[in-house]
């Protein structure tokens, strides 16, 4: 687990950097918390995140980087992303030690559309869940990243947590120690099409899921790219198959690692659905607005306002599941999630404003009853 923030330039330094970006100038432990990603456009006003780290695309050459460094420094910035590698870079030194503004070069055949995207999902990941200090087998929950460089020191090998379409969802660092087709899967956040017909036609898959175990594939041979061995092992929530996880190997694992590898499928798991449910912005306002609706107080209001629920009354519907004796976390935990969207189908097709969230272990409702209270009260009983 990484001894850094999530949205510290530290972390993004250690989960990115060799694969993704490199460190020109700059301190990243004295840049405090990173408040968002930013994209610079010179024709347009700025309006960035307070401690933003701003991509400069299109951003060339020692003068138009040194200005840009002074300009965001005066906004506020922590660092400033160009694409490397950058020309004359060490007449940028100065600068960077006189703005504050860290410097970072982007590795060349990178979307600056993938660094983006990461960069938003990397500094979000507290935000998924009920609160930062919620953790999950130690990890702070959701963190796929953090969870990734915790396999990978339990492994001693670089990882990638893909979901069940071979898209990269985290990666660990130290992938420069893996092979060039691991280093264009990250860049690209998606497993090479070659490599997928290659393990279908070789029956990777197929064993993946189906298996409770360890799969263990070959160095594929395509061509005269040279690639490592990989063990695989897929991540489960009872029946559901979420994903899997995958390790490149410079020499087998023993069978402690082998355990532990395992063992570290089921938090995964976990991780994976908190993930899952935190991913759909508007489902967690929706779930944020049924809280405050809840909880009372001077927030309610506007909460029921933007709900559209604030003219009437409302119903307040609670459902539950209660887990079996032995019941596996991570199946209990997709049951809900799969429990709340289903209520939230049945509740918004009889009433469209009804607004249901998944609050902790329980599905809570809130169902507009317009006119008398007897009614109301026989109409509830009739929907549920």
């Amino acid at each position: 687990m990484s001894a850094h923030p999530a949205r510290s330039l530290s972390r993004v330094l250690e989960d990115f950097g060799h694969t993704l970006l490199d460190l020109l100038y700059g301190d990243p432990d004295a840049a405090g918390e990173i408040g968002g990603v930013g994209i610079h456009d010179p024709y347009d006003e700025q309006h960035y995140p307070e401690h933003a780290i701003v991509l400069g695309v299109g951003v060339h050459g020692a003068d138009a980087i040194g200005g840009l460094l002074r300009s965001l420094s005066a906004l506020g910035a922590t660092a400033l992303v160009v694409r490397g590698p950058v020309d004359d870079a060490d007449e940028l030194e100065p600068v960077v030690n006189e703005t504050g503004v860290a410097l970072l070069a982007l590795t060349r055949g990178a979307s600056w559309a993938q660094l983006a995207a990461m960069l938003r999902t990397l500094l979000s990941e507290g935000d998924v869940g009920e609160g930062e200090e919620q953790t999950l087998g130690g990890v702070p929950s959701g963190d796929l990243f953090a969870l990734a460089n915790a396999i990978a020191t339990l492994l001693d090998a670089p990882v990638t947590i893909e979901d069940r379409r071979s898209r990269i969802l985290a990666f660990s660092g130290r992938q420069d120690e893996a092979d060039a087709p691991r280093v264009e899967s990250i860049l690209a956040r998606q497993v090479p099409e070659r490599y997928l017909r290659h393990h279908e036609e070789h029956g990777v898959f197929k064993e993946l899921y189906r298996s409770e175990g360890l799969v263990h594939v070959p160095a594929p041979t395509l061509g005269d790219e040279v690639a490592l061995p990989r063990v695989a092992v897929a991540v489960r929530a009872g029946d559901e198959f979420l994903g899997s996880v995958w390790a490149a190997l410079r020499k087998p694992l023993t069978p402690e690692r082998e355990k532990a590898f395992l063992e570290a499928a089921k938090l995964v798991a976990l991780h994976m659905l908190r993930f899952r449910a935190g991913t759909d912005a508007e489902n967690r306002l929706r779930a944020d607005l049924v809280t405050t609706a809840l909880e009372g107080g001077a927030g309610a209001v506007e909460a029921l306002g933007r709900l559209g629920l604030v003219d009437e009354p409302a119903l307040v519907m609670a459902m539950g599941l209660a887990p079996e004796r032995g019941e596996d976390h991570a199946h209990v935990t997709a049951e809900r999630q799969r429990l709340a969207a289903a209520l939230a189908v049945h509740l918004t097709a009889v009433q469209p404003r009804s607004a249901v969230a998944l609050l902790g272990d329980v599905a809570y409702a809130l169902f507009p009853a317009p006119g008398d209270t007897v009614y109301a009260r026989e109409r509830a009983l009739q929907v549920a």
